[in-house]
């Protein structure tokens, strides 16, 4: 048997809600809500009179996007691909206490100052604890309103009446629709609150961001139909004890994909790095050995990264192998390999290496950089002071063509690095120039080069 829920109707301009109210909150009127029995279908959504919409050919639609406006901040601009297109939903998550909050209340801010509308509405925050978030930031504005409230309910009057041009939903799991039973987070709430915001705000033209929370193994929590759903899926990282922190946009129907921008936090809140490419390098000495710079790709972003190694002798039964920023077991592999074509023996040293900066690298790129950084500090020599390296090492230790070369070589010659040390590749319609990067084929091959010096005196 379907299940029976009561809500409450106005007598006056027919709005619905969850809960009796003295008040009308759409028209005002007084005592004017009455209850209303209705019958619940599956997963609890009230069973209501079927929609007929129009069927029109596609060349008869109408067009959208053409009122895109700004978000206030213009490499998040480019990066969404213009802007903010009326109607969207752009789900936004990240971990407790990485900036989600501020970076929005920032958005609500920039854009309310344009002369538009923005609604902030929050299920975890009072409305004094925002004023006083946004008065520190500095963002307080006649058009930036906020709403506390835990019901999804509360907001559908005023998307009826007068629709704001961006609505702010943080958190989507801290908020609970009476078309769906549990507790605020689950799987049904949470589905329900998002179709039902979803729906409503694209018929009003009304700009969505939905913060999400996310597990502890850092993907976003609740149903994976909740990244179907909108057209944009924003992930917010960063170390809590680091200054940085890197937004990356995983899913966009609007815009360019995988793109990342990197924010620095600083007392007005989170402010865009107008130029990454050597933000993480930091003040490096490049004198010193063990120290390689990788031209790492993020996205399509290329970055100049500096891997560090230090080999050192062990007295431990079992040789030490410590890596931070990126995955262990490349170092295993690496080393394995070096061993083998190389070789050399490690079976007495501990080595340790890491990425300098505070940011991980997946990209297989690094593994230049990692196995020249190995042998810089093996060798107690320092490499040339503005080389700079990326390439594959496969398991035969030949290096191997990487993604987004082209990219790289322009954004280190632009940074002024030379020599390019990359893999070896057929330049088509290009003369060789003194700028060209030195190809190598293997690792062998880095070795004798790079390294003539102890290889003489080994010798």
């Amino acid at each position: 048997m379907p299940k029976i829920r009561e809500i409450y109707v106005c007598s006056a301009c027919n709005a619905r809600s969850s809960q009796w109210r003295g008040q009308c909150p759409n028209c005002g009127e007084w005592n004017s809500l009455s209850p209303l029995q209705i019958k619940a279908g599956a997963g609890g959504k009230a069973a209501l009179s079927p929609r007929r919409e129009s069927i029109l050919p596609l060349s008869q639609a109408p067009d959208s996007g053409t009122d895109i406006f700004s978000t206030g901040i213009t490499a998040l601009d480019r990066v969404l691909g213009q802007g903010l297109v009326p109607g969207a939903a752009l789900l936004v998550g990240g971990e407790p206490g990485i900036g989600k909050s501020t970076l929005l209340l920032q958005l609500a801010g920039s854009v309310a100052a344009r002369g538009l509308t923005t609604l902030y509405l929050s299920g975890e925050e009072s409305l004094s604890q925002i004023k006083a978030r946004a008065q520190r930031l500095g963002l307080l504005n006649d058009n930036l309103h906020a709403l506390s409230t835990n019901s999804i309910e509360d907001i559908f009057p005023l998307l009826e009446s007068s629709p704001p041009a961006l609505l702010i939903l943080d958190s989507v799991q801290t908020l609970s629709s009476a078309n769906a039973e549990g507790l605020p987070g689950n799987v049904s709430q949470v589905r329900a609150v998002a179709t039902e915001v979803i729906e409503r705000c694209k018929k009003c033209d009304t700009t969505l961001i939905l913060v999400g929370h996310v597990t502890k193994d850092g993907i976003l929590a609740g149903p994976r139909l909740l990244e179907h759903m909108v057209d944009t899926v924003i992930s917010l990282e960063g170390d809590r004890r680091q200054m940085f922190r890197l937004l990356r946009i995983l899913k966009n129907r609007f815009g360019p994909n995988q793109e990342m921008l990197v924010f620095q936090m600083e007392e007005k809140g989170l402010l865009p790095v107008e130029d990454p490419s050597t933000y993480f390098l930091g003040a490096r000495d490049a004198s010193l050995p063990g120290a390689a710079v990788v031209m790492a790709m993020d996205g399509q972003r290329p970055l100049a990264v500096e891997i560090q190694a230090l080999v050192t002798r062990s007295y431990l039964a079992i040789p030490r192998r410590t890596g931070l920023g990126f995955d262990v077991n490349r170092l295993h592999l690496l080393l394995a390999v070096m061993e083998k074509r190389l070789r050399l023996s490690f079976a007495q040293s501990d080595i340790y290496a890491k990425v300098g900066g505070g940011i991980k690298l997946m990209e297989p790129g690094m593994d230049a950089a990692l196995v020249v950084a190995v042998l810089s500090s093996y060798y107690d020599l320092p490499l040339p002071e503005r080389a700079i390296f990326w390439g594959e090492v496969d398991l035969n230790g030949r290096l191997r063509p990487v993604g987004g070369n082209d990219l790289r070589e322009k954004q280190a010659l632009r940074l002024g690095y030379a020599p390019l040390v990359c893999p070896r590749q057929e330049r088509r319609g290009k003369g060789k120039t003194a700028d060209a990067p030195q190809g190598f084929t293997s690792i062998v091959e880095m070795q004798k080069i790079l390294f003539a010096r102890k290889k003489q005196s080994e010798d």
